[in-house]
């Protein structure tokens, strides 16, 4: 009976990978308890919404044959590979950096709200707001309480809408400028992240400052990244920005998880018209020539604009709403891409003591 449901779930194809569940190792047991047959599938990326649907393809199949099943499907996030030499976190399984190569691309709102949408999937999530001259997540996030510390060295992060935050916005006033240099505001940040008591994350996204100064150096070779996503507009100027951005994620060994075009459509609020407003596939494109995949393109809508000044995104205002589908279509790729990486083994690695015995 278990080589025969195996053989059936090999014709089962997950709409999401498009890989089989057997191949994929997404089958991980078939039992017969007290005569009854128990099927148990994991996957290895967040899929809270797209559960049901597997589990009733699973069913069908199997009532196609006259078998009768207890079908399982959970999902598992793991910890993957990082950068060789950099020490991954205990309490984070993988950290993915948003970046663009220039300001006003909207790669803060596309941060926020791919946090949102990865913990709408089952995922649980946090959000590091790196953009220390410029931190917007407090206000997009709608955070206005100041940080808690319990023991005097560390503090407990934000919670906005489920998700665990740290940003400089909360410990500043807002009304004034970050006058640092690039070692100071490296020196900031590097403590936010490491002195923040991050609870058990399957992901912490990295809302990134624009361009590839010193702070996106740092953190591409201090800190534990498992890929990037970034970030762009369909027009020229921005493309050439992106494409060095992402070229200094390749120089330092990230992987680039995908890339997202931002404003890629403008929606007319009264006749919802669309129109390609800043050039049409210019993503597409830089996604073909790099050999990365185009995980989204975000229309430019108010309501995007209107959520996120009101400090509630829209996968969160509007959960249901085609503009939502796109950030949870999004956040689903950004989760394969990252289960498609090497599983990280250091945390079984022994470790090597001396003494004089």
């Amino acid at each position: 009976m278990q080589e025969k449901v195996k053989q059936l779930l090999l014709e089962v194809v997950d709409p999401n990978t498009g890989k089989d569940l057997v191949s994929s190792k997404s089958l991980k047991k078939i039992e017969v308890l007290d005569g009854k047959l128990n099927i148990f599938i994991e996957l290895d990326y967040p899929a809270k919404n797209q559960i049901p649907a597997i589990k009733e393809a699973v069913e069908n199949k199997l009532n196609a044959s006259s078998i009768e099943a207890n079908v399982v499907v959970t999902q598992n996030i793991i910890a993957h590979q990082v950068q060789h030499g950099v020490k991954v976190f205990e309490n984070i399984r993988n950290i993915i950096a948003v970046s663009s190569g220039k300001g006003g691309v909207g790669k803060s709102t596309v941060a926020a709200n791919l946090a949102l949408a990865l913990q709408a999937e089952g995922a649980r999530v946090g959000i590091l707001d790196a953009d220390v001259y410029g931190p917007s997540q407090p206000t997009m996030l709608a955070i206005t309480d100041s940080p808690v510390t319990k023991d005097g060295k560390t503090m407990e992060p934000m919670n906005a809408h489920g998700l665990q935050v740290a940003s400089i916005g909360v410990l500043i006033d807002p009304d004034q400028p970050m006058i640092w240099r690039g070692p100071l505001a490296v020196s900031a940040l590097k403590q936010l992240l490491n002195q923040t008591n991050w609870q058990d994350l399957d992901y912490l996204i990295v809302d990134m400052p624009p361009g590839t100064g010193d702070i996106q150096l740092t953190l591409s070779q201090e800190v534990p990244i498992t890929g990037a996503v970034v970030v762009t507009t369909p027009q020229d100027i921005a493309l050439m920005d992106a494409q060095k951005g992402l070229v200094m994620f390749e120089k330092v060994n990230i992987p680039i998880l995908g890339i997202v075009e931002n404003m890629a459509t403008h929606i007319c609020s009264h006749c919802g018209h669309e129109e390609h407003i800043f050039g049409a596939g210019g993503a597409q494109k830089m996604a073909s020539r790099y050999g990365v995949e185009l995980l989204g393109e975000v229309p430019l809508d108010i309501r995007i604009r209107m959520s996120m000044d009101a400090g509630n995104p829209i996968v969160v205002a509007e959960p249901d709403s085609p503009i939502a589908n796109v950030y949870r279509e999004m956040a689903r790729k950004v989760g394969i891409a990252v289960a498609k990486r090497n599983k990280d083994y250091s945390a079984r690695m022994p470790g090597i003591k001396i003494s004089n015995n």
